[in-house]
């Protein structure tokens, strides 16, 4: 490993993340892009969406990789982040990082810091890093349990070293059933070792997680986590530390505005931005729209096979977000008050949890709705998921009463089974999974049941409840976003951790 690249006098000013105004038909600028440079990974996390352990057989090599830099540059990206895996694995993440800042885009590194020694850290400062963000779910108990024992100390301690370095210092964190409840003391430690920003991500259901359905959290339990992350803001704002949402969280609550401030000035949500301004790059070189996304369905091509413009303009699979409609919401995200804004939140989140995306009980508005109704939802694994990086498995949506001693009525609860995904039908709501036979004459999806909660319940066809519409939105409460609004990309590296543009870009070079 070259430790140490020659020493210059400066390095260009990164560009602009400012996107201007399409022509008809033209096809967006990527902005930001997320780079898995390995899928190598000194962590086996039990939540990690990619299963990262070993190198793919087939990386991009060096020399590959710089010419990938070239086109990242050419096709106007202002800003990589390398993940992985673990990006510092690969023997030449130095060069990498040295070519993006000559190309003019900041780069910056997310890292769960197992190996982040300082030697690597004064190393990447040199080479032209910008920012480190560090994977950190929760207290050191949680933290280890879904990682591997001793992270939790070296995670803090690569803080330390990046900080030591002159690297600005970030961290990410995993919202899954153990670190909900232990988002305040965290944050107190984190503020302790100077992190300029903070960025929050619920755990999503594909890779390894969909293998640990206990970890992640239930829909109805939004409302308690909204209440402690209210608290966080506050906290926040006075340890001068910026909370970033990841494209998970939240969603037209009441603290929508606060929560979003530092992405938006405190607009609210307006959409999945990817395949609009993120790109994801996978280390053979697969190009997809948004690096948490994965499968058939959201895979572009082959980067050595058609180059990146080729496939960022005309790949269906990643244009998909561009060119979706109403109609491709189903459930209760179609009928909702917000539904051509938010277009149902996260893709990455929906799609492995329900088949496709659409649907997505993952938002406080939705879950304050059903508890005015006396009502809760909760997601119940059906099918486990493929051992391949991203894979998902499939869940159904169960909507009940609150009042446990209400559940056991005739009709009480209703079920939303999952529906088949885009390689069956590309457009459209989509029909239930249940109704596809296999030529075994199973029903497709259901040979893995693992029920949370044992007890038989009566169920019926889930009907919509009548959303209630809010009183019209203030313009101090709801204006339309602006066009250069920053990307809030959820960049889920293989170890777990989420970056976002703001959170780990800081100062000059």
């Amino acid at each position: 490993m070259r430790r140490r690249l020659p020493v210059v006098d400066r390095l260009p000013a990164p560009g602009s993340r400012r996107a201007l105004p399409l022509a008809k038909g033209e096809a967006p600028t990527p902005t930001f892009a997320v780079w898995e440079l390995t899928l190598a990974c000194d962590h086996r996390c039990r939540h990690c969406g990619p299963r990262a352990a070993k190198a793919r057989p087939d990386e991009l090599s060096t020399d590959e990789c710089l010419r990938l830099v070239d086109e990242l540059a050419e096709l106007g990206v202002g800003e990589v982040v390398l993940i992985g895996g673990e990006a510092y694995l690969r023997d030449d993440f130095l060069l990498v990082i040295r070519a993006c800042r000559e190309r003019g885009m900041s780069v910056t590194m997310t890292t769960g810091g197992w190996g982040l020694t300082p030697e690597r850290c004064a190393a990447a400062k040199q080479a032209g890093l910008r920012g480190v963000s560090v994977s950190i779910d929760g207290l050191r108990e949680s933290h280890d349990h879904v990682r591997r024992p001793g992270s939790w100390d070296r995670a803090f301690a690569a803080l330390r070293h990046a900080k030591a370095a002159g690297l600005p210092i970030a961290s990410n964190t995993q919202i899954n059933q153990r670190s909900a409840g232990e988002l305040l003391p965290l944050l107190e430690l984190l503020g302790a070792e100077g992190i300029h920003g903070w960025q929050i991500q619920l755990t999503m259901a594909h890779g390894n997680a969909a293998d640990h359905p206990e970890l992640l959290v239930q829909p109805h339990m939004l409302i308690e986590l909204y209440q402690s992350i209210d608290t966080v803001i506050d906290r926040c704002d006075e340890l001068g530390i910026r909370l970033w949402p990841a494209n998970n969280i939240g969603y037209f609550g009441p603290i929508e505005q606060r929560l979003r401030f530092h992405q938006t000035g405190g607009r609210h949500f307006s959409g999945c931005k990817a395949g609009l301004r993120t790109v994801g790059i996978e280390s053979n070189g697969t190009i997809k729209s948004c690096p948490s996304l994965g499968g058939p369905v959201n895979d572009g091509g082959s980067w050595r096979e058609h180059g990146l413009r080729a496939l960022w303009e005309r790949a269906p699979e990643i244009g998909y977000t561009r060119h979706r409609t109403l109609d491709d919401l189903w459930g209760y995200c179609r009928e909702c008050y917000y539904a051509s804004t938010c277009m149902a939140g996260c893709t990455a989140t929906s799609e492995p949890l329900l088949g496709r995306p659409g649907n997505n009980p993952y938002c406080l508005h939705r879950a304050l709705e059903m508890d005015r109704m006396g009502l809760r939802e909760r997601i119940e694994a059906v099918r486990g998921a493929e051992d391949v990086p991203f894979g998902a498995g499939l869940f159904r949506l169960i909507r009940e009463p609150k009042d446990p001693a209400a559940r056991g009525e005739p009709g009480a609860c209703q079920v939303e089974e999952p529906r088949v995904d885009r390689r069956q039908e590309p457009h459209g709501p989509g029909r239930p999974a249940a109704e596809r036979r296999s030529h075994r004459g199973e029903e497709d999806g259901y040979a893995v049941v693992v029920p949370p909660e044992p007890e038989p319940l009566p169920v019926s066809p889930l009907p919509l409840p009548e959303p209630s519409e809010p009183e019209p939105p203030s313009l101090d409460s709801e204006p339309e976003p602006p066009e250069d609004e920053p990307s809030a990309a959820v960049v889920e590296s293989s170890s777990g951790g989420v970056v976002s543009s703001e959170v780990s870009t800081s100062g000059p070079a």
